[in-house]
């Protein structure tokens, strides 16, 4: 089993850079309860979930240790005054050089847990990108994405509505896509909030492995 890599801890909460492929709170089924907060609460019996990655995607996930900072933190994610930062490699060459998708998502029930974009029911969202690199060679972008909403699946929707599909993305890619990495390219690199008890700005970082 991998060690989970623990870049913040204190009395109040820890911050974990989840891998690639491993669940953040168990599914159905016991195939389906190696998880995130199961390995946590072995050594951190206080461990409480406040948001999730998507299996696939990598990255930095808060983890209270208290009720009080569950409540704290969670008031936070709420009124939007979490500041996250995702890495991603897209296929082809994104045109402009920053921007933003606003399109409203849906779960596409028939297809769950595909989302869709729905402009009549779906829940708004909005995402701002970066290009940070154009690879003329493989015909792929690095972008930098920051999402202002957090809805399910709403970095994977929002760069496919832009015709740059994320590497690996085996739910909404095309297959030449998802055959060009053996991962999905999306990694939560950067996380800033206020801390439960100090008041102050904490900001934690994890450059991705890709």
């Amino acid at each position: 089993m991998q060690t989970l890599e623990i870049l913040w801890q204190d009395d109040h909460l820890l911050v974990v850079n989840k891998p690639p492929g491993l669940l953040t709170v168990p599914g159905r089924g016991p195939e389906k309860q190696d998880c995130l907060i199961n390995r946590l609460l072995i050594p951190y019996p206080n461990s409480r979930i406040v948001h999730r990655l998507d299996q696939p995607t990598s990255g930095l996930v808060i983890v209270p240790q208290s009720y009080a900072a569950l409540k704290h933190i969670g008031r936070q994610f709420e009124t939007r005054q979490v500041s996250k930062e995702y890495i991603a490699v897209v296929a082809g060459l994104v045109a402009h050089d920053s921007g933003e998708v606003e399109l409203p998502l849906i779960c596409d029930w028939p297809n769950r847990p595909r989302q869709m974009v729905d402009f009549e029911h779906g829940k708004p969202a909005l995402t701002r990108y970066q290009v940070l690199e154009r690879n003329n060679q493989t015909q792929t972008s690095r972008v930098l994405l920051t999402p202002v909403t957090g809805r399910s699946h709403q970095l994977r929707v929002h760069m496919l509505s832009l015709g740059h599909p994320i590497l690996g993305d085996n739910l909404y890619a095309p297959e030449a896509v998802v055959a060009a990495s053996d991962r999905l390219l999306l990694h939560a690199q950067k996380i800033a909030f206020t801390h439960p008890d100090s008041g102050e700005t904490l900001e934690v970082n994890c450059p991705s492995a890709f």
